[in-house]
């Protein structure tokens, strides 16, 4: 190894990505059991590597020399070799310092309340001071080591004008969860969350629904690396660097979900996204009808519209977890606030606007198989389209114009 990162679980990083943008050499992934990290530190011939959970105290023992900045925040996450030395840096504080900016947020005099006890946590408070808070508040289940418990900090500090999430709750696969509820927060003016998979955890997407602006970890983690691979490299990287790689990163990552009525085109325009984009497409309708072995018409008439919804929220719910897709929901999917939460977790939602008089009613839509269905059905469904679309592509030119719109609003 001559770059890389070490950890406990590193199956879904996207580090070796990030890296592979920032220089020629192979960054590798690399699992340790925490007996096998003294003798990796000691014996390993790499360059450079980045220490993730659990180890970014672990290793420090094992170092011949840390950062201020690391000596400060009790926890390393890059460690660099230096002529036989090894010496401890932490650019997670330089990336959560650009993830706070990157919210708007101005901490200078204000409460912040940091969840979780970790060693990102520590890095979480010296960012927070370092750019003016005035009171700093951990967070945790237990409320051990200088923490409040998630009751206290809701009944003593519901003041708190800044919240930013360092524990893994929201992570994937277990993207249901959110550490706290943001009612009992009013006067929050914004929230950082470092969980970058996925793209926007619900605690993100619970803030951003209040108006409160609310960042995910993707950004934190692009610009942690390349100080990262400043130190590796004993160079500097442009200013709008880690801006370039987080952009291209997202663009790759995140998906287009196309929404709307049916016959609305989506299919048609998804095999068009497909060829101007090479993202795969995942159609839910089909995977419904893979799965069940039968057509959506017969789901509906054997087991009633009821089950037909809950076999499409599995299928979202499966799907949304992975990125990079251009995904072409069925007419009904965004009737569930969940299914909608789901999509948005990695993804964009576009509305397919068509005029109602075009969309032709046809027998394989059970709710929209003549004239009158289809009609009534728009009256139903637009305020609610409307409100789950992050943006919205009228279907009027050739079906390549209209997915060169879509992209383009996508990325915008």
């Amino acid at each position: 190894m001559i770059y890389g990162l070490i950890g406990e679980h590193l199956g879904h990083s996207f580090s070796a990505e990030i890296h592979a943008r920032l220089g020629e050499e192979p960054y590798e992934l690399r699992e340790l059991a925490p007996e096998e990290v003294p003798l990796f530190l000691r014996e390993g011939e790499f360059r450079g590597i980045n220490v993730t959970i659990p180890y970014k105290q672990a290793v420090i023992p094992c170092l011949d020399e840390i950062s201020e900045t690391a000596r400060a925040i009790g926890a390393v996450n890059t460690v660099v070799r230096r002529n036989g030395k090894l010496y401890g840096d932490n650019t997670d504080a330089a990336g959560l310092t650009r993830l706070l900016q990157r919210t708007g947020a101005d901490l200078r005099g204000r409460k912040v309340l940091i969840l979780g006890t970790g060693g990102t946590s520590l890095t979480a408070m010296y960012a927070a001071r370092a750019l003016g808070a005035a009171q700093t508040v951990r967070v945790s289940r237990s409320g051990r080591d200088g923490a409040v418990t998630y009751e206290q900090a809701a009944a003593e500090h519901r003041d708190a004008r800044i919240l930013i999430n360092t524990t893994p709750c929201g992570m994937y696969p277990r993207t249901e969860e959110c550490p706290v509820d943001l009612e009992r927060f009013p006067e929050l003016e914004a929230v950082a969350d470092v969980v970058y998979n996925p793209l926007r955890t619900n605690l993100v997407l619970e803030a951003r629904k209040r108006g409160i602006p609310a960042e995910g970890g993707l950004y934190m983690l692009t610009a942690q690396a390349v100080r990262a691979a400043e130190l590796f490299r004993n160079t500097e990287y442009p200013p709008d660097t880690a801006e370039e790689i987080y952009r291209e990163l997202l663009r790759e990552k995140e998906n287009i979900v196309l929404t709307g009525m049916p016959g609305s085109g989506k299919s048609t325009l998804a095999a068009e996204l497909h060829r101007l984009t090479g993202k795969p497409v995942a159609d839910t309708d089909k995977l419904i009808e893979e799965k069940a072995g039968r057509t959506i018409p017969e789901i509906f008439r054997e087991d009633g519209e009821e089950r037909f919804r809950d076999m499409e929220s599995s299928v979202i719910a499966e799907v949304s977890a992975r990125g990079g897709q251009i995904i072409a929901t069925g007419g009904g999917a965004v009737l569930r606030e969940k299914n909608v939460t789901a999509l948005r977790r990695n993804g964009k939602l576009v509305l397919l606007e068509r005029a109602a008089e075009t969309l032709v009613p046809t027998e394989d839509r059970p709710l929209a198989d003549t004239r009158e269905k289809m009609d009534r059905l728009w009256r139903e469904r637009e305020p609610v389209y409307r409100a789950a679309a992050d943006c919205t592509v009228a279907m009027e030119g050739t079906p390549e114009e209209t997915a060169r719109e879509v992209e383009s609003r996508w990325q915008a």
